[in-house]
């Protein structure tokens, strides 16, 4: 057995995972969703919120496991397993990219973001300068983030996704090889992404090697269109 944390991304929070929790519980592991600071059930004021204190939350959950654990990490915050692995290499036996940021020391989310012009979110996104964060607006949803999922997934959307951090975009990353490097990373790429395309994936994954990397013909969600053929892959993974 072995015990999965999941780290939604950008708007979100740990709904995202509602299909895959039970389907790796089935295959006999244990899977914890989390709700970042500012999201879903945290409510942190989103204009408190940090890199700093998201990955500290992210280490606390890491320490109350007794057995290491396999950090899978969504979208944008695929920062925030990288950072987590910087802090907790011996806790962290595998980490996981789910059409997710690969980003180097030094780097920022926001760098490669800019990078990825393929996308159609950005047009969408409104800014809070009062707040220090954004939201995406729902008249991009279906076709930026769901296009192969059921229709309620979008409605679930409409009332649950929320404000998004500035900050954790563009601090950069601390991360060494000593730490950060030591622990094996995989990539699932979607080749179908519209949110964070396939171009950018490939650049990341290319730029900062993994042990394997997956491919799905899905959108950026596919946890919610294809959650058996994903948490197959995570069983595989955890199976190396």
């Amino acid at each position: 057995m072995k015990t999965f944390i999941l780290i939604h991304g950008s708007w979100h929070s740990a709904w995202n995972w509602h299909k895959v929790v039970p389907l790796l519980e089935k295959a006999g592991h244990k899977a914890v969703a989390v709700d970042l600071p500012g999201m879903g059930r945290d409510k942190t004021p989103i204009s408190e919120v940090k890199m700093k204190t998201t990955v500290e939350k992210i280490c606390r959950l890491i320490d109350s496991i007794e057995s290491k654990v396999i950090l899978v990490g969504h979208s944008k915050n695929g920062i925030m397993i990288s950072q987590a692995a910087e802090y907790r290499p011996h806790k962290i036996e595998k980490l996981i990219y789910l059409a997710a940021y690969l980003v180097p020391d030094g780097k920022t989310q926001r760098e490669y973001s800019l990078q990825d012009t393929g996308g159609v979110l950005k047009p969408y996104v409104t800014p809070y300068p009062e707040l220090n964060a954004h939201t995406l607006q729902p008249a991009i949803y279906k076709e930026g983030l769901y296009h192969d999922c059921d229709d309620y997934i979008t409605e679930l959307a409409n009332v649950l996704l929320s404000h998004e951090p500035v900050e954790s975009g563009i601090t950069p990353l601390q991360l060494t090889e000593e730490n950060f490097g030591s622990v094996p990373r995989y990539y699932i790429e979607c080749t179908e992404d519209k949110a964070v395309t396939p171009f950018i994936q490939q650049k990341m994954y290319e730029e900062t090697p993994c042990k394997k990397v997956y491919r799905m013909a899905t959108s950026h969600s596919p946890f919610f269109s294809q959650p058996e053929k994903l948490t197959g892959i995570f069983c595989e993974i955890a199976a190396e």
